[in-house]
């Protein structure tokens, strides 16, 4: 059952309407109503695909919080052959909320890590809805320190709100873990790669984002901040979020204007929560594609390469 956002109201009330005249004729045999149907099923087409053409950062905030985006769970699963998770960071304990470990990527090796959030109550609390601790920062670099062991390329998946900001996390060293993460991203020499699916913000994305090549879904937000976030400091009301997304250019298209992302990743018509599959489809291509370009490139090279891109990012604007 499709969940509806609030933008979406003129296509869930034909959809409803389109439900409706299909209970009706499977309660009455004699009833025709495949005209009615194709008409308004055309209506709905069009008013989605004219919606999703048109939606501003705050719609798209929306989009990529949307709870039946593709999780990490199903992305490792569907896009990576043979991932096997790793647990802990050899310190403190074991974090859900980010997930990692080697797997297959079109036959070849790889390490994958990124943030879980979950998808029911349940598993949204294990994971901690995809805020990290300290320790799951601690993980990720432990798991990128061997894949440059093993010269296996990494390759992270990012959607989170933020890194958890409890008092407990921050008295175990919450932002000396992400500043140490970032600095490993940095120094690892073999090739690294991004996509934001969902939301990315602030130290909790970076933290595993540092890489060569950063894609984003056309749907999805990177920022520094989240919207609520800002708007709770620059205007102290959380509620004027919206006013925030508006104006901070967190969007896939702005981002690429600025050379902040090499490439925006197309969703099918109606976000990758209408049909994932075909999401995930254009991930992997887009996966392929990118890390296809650091073939036959040293670990120096590598390292250089994505030294210059964080240097370059804002030159000329």
């Amino acid at each position: 059952m499709t969940t509806y956002l609030e933008f979406e109201k003129s296509i869930a009330d034909l959809d409803g309407k389109i439900a409706e005249l299909q209970a009706l004729a499977a309660a009455d045999d004699s009833m025709s109503i495949d005209d009615e149907v194709l008409r308004l099923q055309e209506k709905s087409d069009a008013a989605l695909a004219n919606t999703y053409a048109n939606l501003d950062a705050w719609q798209k905030t929306q989009v990529s919080r949307h709870p039946d985006r593709p999780h990490f769970s199903a992305l490792s699963t569907y896009i990576f052959d043979e991932f096997t998770p790793l647990a802990g960071d050899r310190n403190f304990a074991e974090d859900y909320a980010i997930v990692g470990g080697p797997a297959r990527f079109n036959g070849r090796p790889v390490f994958v890590i990124g943030h879980e959030t979950g998808h029911d109550t349940e598993t949204r609390l294990k994971h901690n809805f995809g805020m990290a601790r300290p320790e799951g920062y601690r993980k990720a670099q432990r798991l990128m320190k061997m894949a440059d062991k093993f010269n296996m390329p990494v390759i992270t998946l990012v959607n989170t709100m933020g890194a958890y900001p409890g008092i407990g996390a921050e008295a175990r060293g919450q932002a000396e873990a992400i500043a140490r993460s970032t600095e490993v991203c940095l120094q690892i020499g073999v090739p690294m790669l991004t996509v934001i699916v969902g939301e990315g913000q602030s130290g909790g994305a970076i933290g595993i984002a540092a890489a060569n090549k950063v894609m984003m879904l056309e749907n999805s937000i990177y920022s520094v901040i989240s919207p609520e976030g800002a708007a709770s400091i620059l205007w102290r009301d959380a509620k004027r979020a919206k006013d925030a997304a508006l104006n901070m250019k967190i969007t896939a298209k702005d981002l690429e204007g600025f050379g902040v992302i090499e490439e925006i990743i197309a969703e099918p018509i109606g976000g990758a929560h209408r049909d994932p599959e075909a999401a995930m489809d254009n991930i992997s291509v887009s996966i392929a594609k990118q890390l296809a370009k650091f073939d036959g490139m040293s670990k120096p090279d590598i390292l250089n390469h994505r030294h210059d891109r964080f240097l370059n990012i804002g030159q000329g604007l």
